[in-house]
């Protein structure tokens, strides 16, 4: 047999086009930054024409090149660029492939490419195969075997389905660092889902895509599930295909399943049809389709109004929507990292840690939440930590030194080893017994790391600057018990900065705790829920996600974290237009808006945003646009 990775054909997008564009009709590298940073998320339906786009890019209108940047943009979008390579899509056949199909070798040793398109593969009949890396597998099993370090372990297999704190922390939409359901879209649903069984997960998985969203079945679901809305069916024939989902399809097999019982579709037929549901099929693929729909729906007697509603339905899925049988796998997934997390947080946490970067949330924002939820993390520290995070006797994680920036594993390692052997006493000893490069010492003296073997901080880096002095004449053998001069100690904002920049987190205050006294009338996060509908409110944070998604008409959403935790805010079309840039590019925000309230879900919607002066203050990282 033959096996090989499948190529996928990148086109130009949004970012892309306007770079090449820019290069070459010799635009400034600012202007093309700037307009990248309009095109976040690379392509999405935009509120402002091309002209209007390039204008607020610093382009101005009567630019002699804009026009033909605008034709250019207009004639290479959506043209192929370049072959990269599926991220998890493998063929196989009989005998050698490379009679079947051209193969080039990746850049990866040992790996081949075929040079046809994933789609044009599986239209041809050539077997391929999804292979999927998730970083939530690797969780949970380190997960479980911290389990064991210090207790029986946990076998996820045997965990109940039906524990009532899993379900009561998902109806709180508390789910950060929860596979699956921690995204903002996710958190705004739960609340009104309410999950009180497994399937209720399930459904949660699935519901919260583009194709159940687009096709306006979300809603309907969800008002039908709080008893808002009456449960009906396009046809009582669709009654069995539909009731566990209360007459809303939102699964791949229901679809195919709706075209067989109402169009006679054959299991051939059905086959196709999922073909041209598959993400970025075609128009005139799903077209073709379409009219055999309403041609068979038609001669069986089926009304208009039943058959565009149908239509509409299942047309919704060609952008993309689960299988029931994968988001079964991915709520199994859901539940036991969700139970991990109520029942384990410690070894939960560290293993999140362990395993960044993955998820949602950068480090800062599950460290804060592992703190809400009574997590204690110790500090990083050369005599007591090992390279992962690991969990203490008494529950409290112990961070790991893979938390500092810029440290290598093998020189890393290799102190551990010679800590095992005798504890270091101090720089001298350290660096004697040591393979770390100045820069390594100098970020773990930073972050406190050496505070063991030093009075603090600033102490512990004048002895490395000492060590590490240009003239070895005056510098080589120098003791440990030489006096160094007195230095002061870095104070709260120093330290924070020296967190963020060696770690991109601190265990120490969060930064807007050093900003708050000079915030007037402004609320922290966990103010708000006591707050009635419609008020005016203003609310601050670091902005640890921007989202944009395709679905939402040109809505914007922000997630402002505070010190006492993750405040949300809604940014409209025409707002995000007039501050496209500051909205993108500050990391402190200060909104200014109404409160809206229901079901459990809290946010502002904005009519007025300000960045929010931070001097020096480090910064959370953000999610953004993805």
């Amino acid at each position: 047999h033959g096996a090989a990775m499948t190529a996928n054909v990148i086109t130009f997008r949004g970012r892309s086009a306007m770079r090449e564009v820019g290069k070459a009709l010799n635009f400034s590298n600012d202007v093309i930054e700037r307009f990248s940073s309009l095109y976040a998320n690379g392509d999405f339906p935009h509120t402002l024409d091309f002209t209007a786009q390039i204008e607020k890019a610093g382009i101005p209108k009567n630019h002699p090149r804009a026009g033909v940047a605008a034709f250019l943009f207009g004639a290479i979008r959506s043209l192929p660029r370049h072959l990269g390579q599926h991220s998890g899509g493998m063929i196989i056949c009989q005998g050698q492939l490379d009679s079947i199909v051209p193969l080039e070798n990746a850049s990866m040793p040992g790996r081949v490419v075929a040079q046809w398109d994933k789609d044009d593969c599986d239209d041809l009949g050539i077997i391929k195969v999804d292979l999927l890396g998730l970083g939530m597998m690797s969780v949970l099993q380190d997960s479980v075997e911290l389990t064991s370090r210090n207790g029986p372990k946990v076998d996820l297999a045997r965990i109940p389905l039906d524990d009532p704190a899993v379900y009561e922390m998902m109806c709180k939409a508390e789910t950060i660092g929860v596979f699956q359901i921690e995204s903002r879209a996710q958190m705004a649903t739960l609340p009104r889902m309410k999950p009180k069984e497994f399937y209720d997960v399930v459904v949660e998985v699935a519901i919260i895509r583009p194709g159940p969203i687009q096709g306006h079945l979300m809603h309907p679901y969800l008002k039908r599930r709080q008893g808002r809305e009456p449960v009906t069916y396009y046809d009582e024939a669709l009654k069995p295909v539909l009731a566990r989902t209360l007459g809303v399809p939102l699964f791949q097999e229901q679809m195919l399943k709706m075209a067989m019982v109402m169009a006679d579709f054959t299991g051939d037929e059905a086959e196709e049809l999922r073909r041209a549901l598959s993400f970025h099929r075609s128009q005139e693929r799903m077209n073709g389709v379409e009219i055999k729909l309403r041609e068979a729906m038609a001669r069986k007697g089926y009304g208009q109004e039943v058959v565009d509603r149908v239509i509409a339905a299942i047309s919704s899925f060609a952008l993309y929507g689960f299988p029931e049988s994968h988001a079964i796998s991915f709520a199994h997934l859901a539940y036991c990292s969700a139970w991990l997390k109520v029942h384990r947080a410690p070894e939960f946490y560290a293993s999140l840690l362990n395993n960044q970067p993955m998820g949602f949330y950068s480090t800062a924002t599950l460290i804060q939440d592992g703190r809400r939820r009574g997590v204690k993390f110790r500090p990083v520290s050369l005599n007591q930590s090992g390279w992962q995070c690991s969990v203490e006797a008494d529950k409290a994680v112990q961070l790991g030194l893979c938390v500092v920036q810029g440290l290598n594993n093998l020189h890393a390692e290799s102190a551990l080893q010679q800590r095992n052997h005798r504890p270091f006493e101090s720089i001298s000893d350290l660096r004697r017994r040591s393979v770390f490069t100045k820069p390594e010492l100098r970020v773990l003296a930073e972050v406190g790391a050496l505070d063991h073997l030093t009075r603090h901080r600033r102490d512990a880096l004048w002895q490395v600057e000492a060590y590490f002095a240009p003239d070895d004449l005056f510098t080589d053998g120098i003791d440990s018990a030489l006096e160094f001069p007195p230095l002061e100690e870095m104070n709260f904002t120093d330290r924070l900065q020296a967190d963020y920049s060696g770690m991109q987190f601190s265990l120490g205050p969060h930064p807007m705790a050093f900003l708050r006294s000079e915030l007037h009338g402004v609320m922290a996060a966990a103010e708000l829920s006591s707050v009635k509908y419609g008020q005016n409110v203003r609310i601050a944070g670091s902005v640890i996600c921007r989202q944009r998604p395709g679905t939402a008409k040109g809505f914007v959403f922000l997630s402002l974290e505070d010190e006492t935790g993750i405040a949300n805010a809604i940014v409209t079309p025409a707002l995000f237009e007039r501050l496209r840039l500051l909205i993108t590019e500050e990391p402190f925000l200060l909104v200014e808006g109404i409160l809206q309230n229901a079901d459990g879900v809290t946010h502002v919607r904005a009519h007025c945003i300000e960045p929010l002066s931070h001097g020096e203050m480090a910064t959370v990282g953000s999610h953004d646009f993805h």
